[in-house]
This record gives C-alpha cells, sequence and structure tokens, in this order.
C-alpha cells in the first residue's frame, strides 16, 4: 500500500496554481477564510467590486449592510466577523476579468457581482438565487436593499448552459429551464423568497 502527501499539502501545493480569487460580494459565508486562502496561494490578487471593498478591509458587514433587525443583530457577533483583506484590484460592471464578465446585481449587497464564464456560457450567480428545494431570492432580512433585486436578476443574461449557486446545486442541461422559468417568473413580479 502507498500513500501520498497529506490531504492538507496537497491542497497546498495545488493552491499555488490560482493567482486570482473573485468575490461576489463579503458577507462572513464567502470570505471568513479568503485570508488563509489568499496566504495558502502565496498571494493571490483579490477582486472585489468597488461598494464593497471597504467590507472586506474592515472585516465585516457594516450596520448599512442588512435591511433586517435580524441582519444586523447577526453581523455583530464577533464569529460572523473575517480578518480583514485588501483587495487588490475592484471591479465594475461589464469589465473583464479573463474569460469572466463582471455583472453588477445589487441588492443582496450593494457590490454583488454574478460572474459570467462567455467560453462556456456559464452564470456563477453567488447569492443572487439560492438553489435549495427550489429557485428562490434569499432572506430579505439578510439582503441590503430587498426590492432592488428583482430588477438586478433582470441584467443577467438568459442564454447560459449552466448556473453555478453558493447556496444549492448547480443546474445545467435539460434543468437550465428551470432557471430560464424563474427568470420569466421575476420578470412578470412573481419573485420568490427563501
Amino acid at each position: 500500500m502507498t500513500t501520498g502527501p497529506a490531504l492538507g499539502q496537497e491542497l497546498d501545493s495545488r493552491a499555488t496554481d490560482i493567482s486570482r480569487i473573485v468575490i461576489t460580494h463579503a458577507h462572513p459565508d464567502h470570505v471568513r477564510g479568503l485570508a488563509e486562502l489568499v496566504a495558502r496561494t502565496g498571494g493571490a490578487d483579490v477582486f472585489i467590486h468597488e461598494l464593497e471593498e471597504r467590507w472586506l478591509a474592515t472585516g465585516r458587514v457594516p450596520r448599512h449592510g442588512r435591511s433586517g433587525a435580524l441582519g444586523r443583530a447577526i453581523d455583530h457577533l464577533p464569529l460572523l466577523h473575517w480578518q480583514p483583506v485588501a483587495a487588490s484590484r475592484t471591479v465594475t460592471d461589464g469589465e473583464s476579468i479573463g474569460s469572466l464578465r463582471v455583472i453588477h446585481t445589487p441588492g443582496h449587497s450593494p457590490g454583488h457581482i454574478v460572474l459570467l464564464h462567455e467560453p462556456t456560457r456559464t452564470l456563477l450567480v453567488g447569492d443572487a438565487v439560492f438553489h435549495r428545494s427550489k429557485l428562490a431570492l434569499g432572506p430579505a432580512v439578510l439582503a441590503a436593499d430587498p426590492a432592488a433585486r428583482p430588477a438586478s436578476l433582470l441584467r443577467m443574461p438568459r442564454d447560459v448552459h449552466a448556473v453555478g449557486f453558493a447556496h444549492g446545486q448547480p443546474l445545467s442541461g435539460e434543468r437550465i429551464s428551470a432557471f430560464h422559468d424563474f427568470l420569466q417568473a421575476i420578470a412578470a413580479g412573481e419573485a420568490r423568497h427563501a
């Protein structure tokens, strides 16, 4: 029986191949391990929308970052703060990062972005859409501006072949029709919440 390197060593050796990290938004469940990831990569560049650069560098969601009292109360918990990270570069709507196109989708947070991998027409939606038992908008109390979310979703391209979610299983193949139907329901004003 042969054994390979320890799992941590394998991850560290592969992590150094990463040169850029693109953050969809600065919420704790997306950035709490970022400082460690940057260290493991040997200093990968960190990209984030300009409206959330300060959040990332501060290490917490500010009071105005959530619309609901529950969301604001949760953000006071030290457990949900993160080690501050300085962004290497900020991004704006329409910009390209390699083969990824940035689409600004405010609502869940002011600087939330989705990323379109143009060669494969794969859309990475972060927290703009949740896919648990069904497709839905995330909880309104955890969003900065819940009313802005439907208009932001309508900025997303419809001609995609796959969709990846921060919360939920990806969709591709015939299952992609559920995403198209969801966007059509949003356009008709029938927004659903998780």
